[in-house]
């Protein structure tokens, strides 16, 4: 978990590490212990308004891959100095035409142990076609709590982030240069 000041710094190093010219707009910095994902939004091809769907999906596809070819030296040059810098992975996506693609992720393996009921939810999903595996269960489980808990789950974020905050108060924390400064003033 990090700090929302950490999130801006890094969001801000990638505003600024980024050609000017790679995306519209950078959309969103996401990052977790593994991995940073930057997603930007690329323009979305000329076509006539009335466009059938299957034309439209088509374009949206092939402006997508053409973007990911044609950046592809470059962002694995931010990428690399990026994952020396913060010490995690970097992925790349794109919004074009109201719709993410995600390049490539960071598929990192979760050690944990299941009782037998937990193990019959993730087989009986296998069972119903929902999954492939007991890895592909959990995560379909995963991705479930998410969509229906993101308040809960923002609020939980910030209160670990307070908490980072308190701890970084206590009694084993670096002073500050400023009180430092202020302690040197009141000494002489």
């Amino acid at each position: 978990m990090i700090t929302t000041e950490q999130r801006e710094k890094l969001r801000g190093w990638f505003a600024g590490r980024l050609p000017d010219d790679l995306f519209e707009e950078l959309t969103e910095i996401t990052v977790d212990r593994e991995e940073i994902t930057v997603i930007g939004r690329v323009p979305e091809p000329r076509l006539a308004e009335d466009a059938p769907a299957a034309e439209r999906e088509a374009a949206l596809e092939s402006r997508v891959q053409e973007f990911r070819e044609r950046t592809r030296e470059e962002r694995m040059a931010v990428a690399r100095e990026a994952e020396h810098r913060f010490r995690r992975k970097v992925s790349w996506g794109v919004e074009c035409g109201g719709r993410r693609t995600l390049f490539t992720h960071v598929a990192a393996p979760v050690m944990t142990r299941l009782r037998q009921p937990e193990r019959q939810v993730l087989d009986t999903l296998i069972a119903g076609g929902v999954a492939r595996s007991r890895s592909d269960a959990l995560a379909w489980c995963v991705r479930l709590v998410q969509r229906h808990t993101d308040d809960w789950l923002t609020e939980l974020r910030d209160s670990l982030e307070h908490v980072q905050r308190v701890r970084a108060q206590g009694p084993d924390a670096e002073p500050d240069q400023a009180d430092h400064a202020e302690h040197t003033d009141d000494e002489e």
